[in-house]
């Protein structure tokens, strides 16, 4: 537990989800016996048994997968301090404890049409169509889709601006943070579509009295009810209960969306479409190309089967 405080007291300036991920790391450690041994008495069965232990004990692999990534760089400090020879965290965890994490993946095009046809003609939930329909359009992050203001709308050329995120703390304050990664700065073209949607939205803003100002952004295109800036919880909550009456009233039902649904089902039809993999990259802000490659590692048969039709044609 030492250990681990020593290394994090050393992390200055980190974002605020960042912080709440040590925090939690922190609060796992304290209530494990594990944590107060003595570091130079922990062996690599021993680190081992522990990943065991915490998810026989009902802890989720993302969690575990937490806590390694700051025990292991905790202790490759103590080996670049001379207190440790070797660092016994030093192994590959899927080998260790069983991933059952649910993976997020992306729904059919059927699936995005009906939905979103669905969201259109409902009396309710057609206020969040253009908003739905921009997010499975544009792959934009939620944070950074939340952080958008009427200036980062170029109607006249057509462009989204997107170079910050709207988040907002457990402690319920309102930040403005860069991207996501420096590849997250990006300007992303608008479908005929989507410029559309964006035209409707910017026209029918809610108008306040005082226009709130987060660290200097103002005019954010989405407020709630109490006049704040939208923020994910709200999506994700709206597109929780517009798919639960959608599948309450339909007898084919529809599997799980949200946000970064949107954004996966995007990625996805942009590979299955073709488009070069370093175009998707940047349309996506991905950091590392490893990371927009995974989605074409996901097609199947049938994408595989319709690519080689298709560059049969062109021979």
């Amino acid at each position: 537990m030492d250990l681990v405080q020593k290394y994090i007291g050393q992390k200055k300036g980190v974002r605020h989800n960042t912080q709440a991920n040590y925090d939690f790391v922190i609060n796992i450690i304290k209530k494990e016996e594990f944590g107060t041994r003595r570091i130079d008495k922990i062996k690599l069965s021993d680190a081992k048994a522990w990943f065991i232990k915490l998810q026989a004990d009902g802890r989720g692999y993302s969690s575990i997968h937490s806590v390694r990534g700051i025990v292991r760089p905790a202790f490759q400090m103590a080996v670049e301090d001379d207190l440790l020879r070797k660092n016994p965290f030093e192994f590959q965890l899927c080998t260790v404890v069983v991933n059952d994490s649910v993976t997020r993946q992306a729904i059919t095009k059927e699936q995005e049409e009906l939905f979103l046809e669905f969201i259109r003609n409902d009396d309710h939930y057609s206020k969040y169509y253009n908003g739905m329909f921009i997010l499975f359009k544009t792959g934009l992050r939620i944070s950074e889709f939340c952080g958008l203001t009427v200036k980062d709308i170029d109607l006249q050329e057509r462009k989204i601006n997107v170079n910050h995120q709207l988040q907002r703390t457990r402690g319920m304050q309102y930040v403005i943070e860069d991207t996501k990664t420096s590849s997250g700065t990006r300007m992303l073209p608008m479908t005929d579509e989507v410029y559309e949607c964006f035209e409707q939205i910017v026209k029918n803003r809610k108008k306040v009295r005082v226009e709130p100002i987060i660290d200097g952004y103002s005019r954010f295109l989405f407020l709630d009810k109490k006049d704040m800036p939208e923020v994910a919880l709200h999506w994700e909550k709206h597109f929780q209960w517009a798919l639960g009456k959608y599948n309450r009233t339909h007898e084919e039902q529809m599997p799980k969306i949200t946000p970064h649904v949107c954004r996966h089902t995007y990625c996805s039809n942009m590979a299955k479409a073709g488009m070069n993999p370093k175009a998707l990259q940047y349309l996506m802000g991905h950091s590392d190309i490893g990371v927009t490659l995974n989605v074409y590692t996901h097609l199947g048969l049938i994408d595989a089967k319709e690519e080689m039709n298709r560059i049969a044609k062109l021979a």
